[in-house]
């Protein structure tokens, strides 16, 4: 019998620690997805404004002089990532590719113009500030038109900052919840060694005595946990990155200091979870252990 029992209260505590472990590891996982998220906002949002194309068509007079000055003028300037010059004839050749139609043998000549097409560094584009580049561009006589579309940076300067707006309270009302969750898994195992504990207690050991095994084997399962979390984010990351070649969100700078904050969010809940849960328990009257 006593075999029995004692092999049925092994397996209570293997089960207390495998639930403890998965808890913290999905919860760690979630925020340390989230916090990614919020990270990688900012680099989305920059990979999404530079590759948007502003169109520079130059007239059909303009020289070659003026065409290396306004190129000279675009490459130095603070503003312009990347630059590419679209010669007419080149113009026609893509028109060509995309549409499949010879339109120069029905109309006799070439309609189409030089132009530059370039690609703003990122906190330029904001709807005054590429106002503002457009028109000190346009003040080049041979600049023809400048073309770019006002309702897409708009729309998405407008969404970035609702997602931003969101993104914020949402993290830190699932750390919250991580807390309580983290805290509550662990009261419940420290709770099922309280016989243990007040035994400790009324041979005269010391608190911190009591503790320290329970503060080290917790925050060795916190460990565990964010281990497993920090596969499971990395393997996630991985998987959204093939799945959206579009969008480069692997940096693994990032990753790094990602995985370092979940392990040391882990040990933390972890230690300090266990330390006030055993405390609890340390200054509970004896009489109250059965209630």
């Amino acid at each position: 019998m006593s075999v029995h029992n004692n092999k049925l209260k092994k397996n209570r505590i293997l089960s207390s620690y495998v639930s403890v472990v998965i808890s913290i590891s999905m919860v760690l996982f979630l925020f340390g997805l989230l916090s990614f998220s919020i990270i990688n906002i900012k680099n989305v949002s920059k990979n999404f404004k530079e590759s948007l194309t502003m169109s520079i068509y130059l007239k059909d007079n303009a020289k070659l002089v003026d065409l290396n000055q306004i190129k000279n003028s675009l490459v130095t300037s603070l503003y312009v990532k990347d630059l590419n010059y679209i010669s007419k004839e080149e113009a026609v050749s893509i028109m060509k590719t995309e549409f499949g139609e010879d339109f120069i043998n029905e109309l006799g000549y070439n309609p189409l113009v030089n132009s530059f097409d370039i690609n703003l560094m990122s906190e330029y584009v904001e709807g005054r500030k590429i106002d503002s580049i457009s028109n000190l561009i346009q003040k080049n006589n041979f600049i023809d038109d400048i073309q770019y579309d006002r309702d897409l940076v708009s729309m998405m300067n407008t969404n970035m900052k609702k997602i931003t707006l969101w993104m914020f309270p949402i993290t830190i009302i699932l750390f919250i919840i991580s807390v309580l969750i983290i805290n509550s898994s662990i009261k419940l195992a420290i709770y099922s060694n309280r016989f243990t504990i007040k035994t400790m207690q009324l041979v005269g050991a010391t608190k911190k005595f009591i503790r320290r095994p329970f503060i080290i084997k917790n925050i060795l399962l916190g460990i565990c946990s964010s281990a497993i979390a920090s596969s499971l984010l990395y393997f996630t990351i991985f998987y959204l990155d093939n799945k959206i070649p579009f969008i480069d969100i692997i940096n693994n700078v990032y990753i790094i200091y990602l995985i370092l904050a979940v392990t040391f969010l882990g040990v933390l809940i972890t230690w300090i979870s266990t330390y006030f849960a055993t405390q609890k328990l340390l200054n509970l009257n004896t009489e109250k252990l059965y209630n």
